[in-house]
């Protein structure tokens, strides 16, 4: 791969569309139904205790949002911080990597909410022209 300059300095050039590429796989886990919703839901209301997180996710299960958020920790984009209580706090909020993706999935959120109509109606095209049941 070649060498190409970031904002900190020299880096691989990556290609996601390659097999193998590392950011394939990043792309694959922020791109994670509940992945994008911790995000969002960080982005949007700041540090969250895990049970206001579940709470915030309907539907999603509590080893969901575990994994969830410990490979969000773990690509650096979710910190965890535990407070010395009894019982003991422990809040998630977005790294400052993790505030790089604010935008892009608040524009990924904002045009699902804007088409989502859209994508209903040619759902029921595609279903009643391929005869497949609703």
């Amino acid at each position: 791969m070649e060498a190409v300059e970031n904002a900190t300095g020299p880096m691989a050039s990556f290609d996601p569309y390659e097999r193998g590429c590392p950011s394939r796989d990043l792309l694959d886990r922020i791109g994670s139904k509940w992945a994008v919703l911790v995000l969002g839901e960080l982005g949007r209301n700041g540090a969250s205790r895990f049970g206001r997180l579940r709470q915030a996710l309907a539907g999603v299960s509590e080893k969901m949002l575990t994994q969830t958020l410990r490979t969000l920790e773990r690509d650096g984009l979710v910190s965890r911080t535990v407070h010395p209580e009894v019982p003991p706090h422990v809040e998630y909020e977005l790294t400052s990597l993790g505030q790089t993706l604010r935008e892009p999935l608040k524009a990924l959120t904002e045009w699902s909410v804007r088409y989502i109509e859209d994508v209903i109606t040619a759902r029921g095209e595609y279903d009643t022209r391929t005869g497949r049941p609703r």
